[in-house]
């Protein structure tokens, strides 16, 4: 009796101990299985540029970085969004969110080949957080999430943003470190010549060419009154680099009533007004944004007077708003900051304005979160002498203004923005120390 008893027990321990193998096994077999067939994500280490950042250790790059350890984290606000690059055309069939505690309810996540038009492919109600695969079907170069409403009183924050299918481009990575000897200004800038003049505004009056009082365009050579972002990065730009698409105008000035166009135009992109924190938050213009700074209607030199005039090589002159009286030796500068914090949402708004905002004790106010470089346009006109012969199309001197299209290229932008802006690095037009 005794010895089947053992015997049973024998053949239970036997049975368990063949099953328990056979589990281990099986289970060996699919983490092994699992790691063979792990997919890299296309969006893995590619450019990513976002609504906003809560703090310098979360920044928009660790949703990409395949990193489960690291994250990127919103401002406390909605609406937001991140953006990735994944370098050429692909086609998109799945999206990961790992989310971190604090997610978002609702969201959409869409793509675009230009990174301006854009399809949704996937929209979320009442999302739950956590790990969120989307099976999609899409095409596209750029892939964006816009979460709409978050799920707790902080911002959106995700470990990582995954996105998966064929195609894109191995990225090429932004410089890390400063060469040794460069100078320490963050600037970029683009050396853009007159190319035409036209009574067209594509900003103020699209669709209405003669609509608006003249103006002197600079870079795109295709602008008039019925330009499209899409005009832009098909058509041909005078600028240095190449690549600058975007096109640049302002009021004509006239000396004596002959028109004059200042022989160095110069646009830079800069990193200053801001704290190096900010500075170091800073992300891309968006494509196709659409900018107007200065008061063509100003009545006095006030306040909405952001321009100022001086002469070149002749600091005595002094600078003023209005128009100054230059040496003969000297021509008439022109300087005009355009803001540089962004809403984060529109490319435009009614007034052409009220998307942006300057910043505030060196950093950007909540209604305008995004901090982006701020651009600073330079012309230098051959003229000199009694500022009372000469005049703007759209009046005197204070009247000063300018209209900025954005055409970069995104991933252009993106690298210049990294290595100048972010790291504090001087560059010329070619994006280099």
């Amino acid at each position: 009796m005794s010895a089947r008893v053992l015997g049973r027990s024998s053949v239970r321990r036997l049975t368990i101990g063949l099953a328990l193998t056979a589990l281990i096994g099986t289970y060996a077999a699919v983490r092994t299985f699992s790691a063979d067939a792990a997919e890299i994500p296309i969006s893995q280490g590619k450019p990513v540029t976002a609504s906003s950042v809560e703090n310098g250790g979360a920044a928009a790059a660790n949703a990409v970085d395949g990193n489960g350890g690291t994250r990127w984290a919103s401002a406390f606000s909605d609406p937001q969004w991140l953006q990735v690059d994944l370098g050429a055309p692909a086609t998109i069939t799945k999206v990961v969110l790992n989310w971190e505690a604090a997610y978002a309810r609702d969201f959409t996540v869409q793509t675009s080949a230009n990174g301006a038009s854009w399809t949704t492919i996937n929209t979320t109600v009442n999302g739950t957080g956590g790990v969120q695969t989307l099976n999609v079907s899409g095409s596209g170069r750029y892939v964006k999430l816009n979460t709409t409403r978050r799920a707790t009183q902080y911002g959106v924050s995700l470990w990582e943003f995954q996105v998966f299918g064929t195609g894109g481009s191995t990225p090429t990575g932004n410089p890390t470190t400063i060469p040794p000897g460069a100078v320490r200004v963050a600037e970029f800038l683009a050396d853009c010549p007159f190319s035409h003049r036209l009574p067209d505004d594509p900003i103020v009056f699209p669709g209405l060419p003669g609509a608006s009082h003249m103006h002197s365009f600079f870079g795109s050579t295709v602008t008039n009154g019925n330009t499209t972002v899409n005009d832009l990065v098909n058509g041909p730009s005078n600028c240095n680099p190449a690549v600058d698409k975007s096109s640049y105008w302002v009021p004509t000035l006239y000396q004596d009533g002959v028109a004059k166009e200042p022989v160095i135009t110069t646009f830079y992109y800069l990193g200053e007004g801001v704290s190096d924190a900010v500075r170091e938050q800073t992300q891309p213009l968006p494509f196709g944004l659409r900018i107007v700074a200065g008061n063509a209607k100003a009545t006095a030199p006030d306040a909405t007077t952001i321009s100022r005039w001086s002469c070149l090589h002749h600091n005595e002159a002094g600078a003023g708003k209005d128009f100054i009286n230059c040496p003969a030796d000297s021509m008439l500068e022109s300087y005009l900051d355009f803001p540089q914090c962004w809403n984060g949402r529109d490319l435009d708004s009614a007034d052409h304005k009220s998307h942006m905002a300057y910043p505030v004790n060196g950093a950007c106010p909540s209604t305008h979160p995004v901090p982006v470089p701020k651009l600073r346009q330079v012309l230098r006109y051959p003229v000199n002498g009694d500022p009372s012969r000469i005049r703007l199309s759209s009046g005197a001197g204070f009247t000063m203004h300018g209209d900025f299209f954005n055409a970069w290229p995104q991933a252009e932008m993106e690298r210049r923005v990294a290595y100048c802006i972010r790291l504090k690095v001087k560059c010329g037009a070619n994006g280099t120390a």
